[in-house]
């Protein structure tokens, strides 16, 4: 028998049965809300850091796809609605802008902004 390898992690619903496919033996457990709520935003975090070393355009778009994933799960986990993220995004950029002119602050003597830098 082989040595099983240790993930740890949130996966996607049919990994188990793609392992099984393979002849593996997955070892799970479901979450309960609490623990599924820390593993979603732990998953974020694992899925910026593949969109930040994506090496292309399609793998930034295999990566991407995937950060989607957990951010509707976690919009789903924590009874978001879309729309409810868009009116505040609109609000947001209305107010504060985008980030379309590439602007990059190297400092200020004086910032009052209501809030953070983003």
């Amino acid at each position: 028998m082989n040595k099983p390898v240790y993930f740890n992690k949130l996966v996607r619903d049919k990994i188990p049965e793609i392992i099984i496919k393979n002849g593996g033996h997955p070892d799970i457990k479901i979450l309960n809300n609490e623990e599924y709520r820390i593993a979603l935003f732990e998953k974020l975090t694992e899925e910026c850091a593949e969109v930040i070393s994506a090496e292309n355009k399609e793998h930034l778009t295999e990566e991407l796809a995937d950060l989607f994933e957990v951010i509707h799960s976690i919009v789903k986990n924590q009874d978001i609605t879309f729309e409810e993220i868009e009116k505040v995004r609109l609000s947001k950029k209305e107010k504060r802008g985008g980030f379309d002119e590439k602007i990059f602050l190297i400092s200020s003597e004086k910032v009052n902004l209501g809030g953070t830098i983003s």
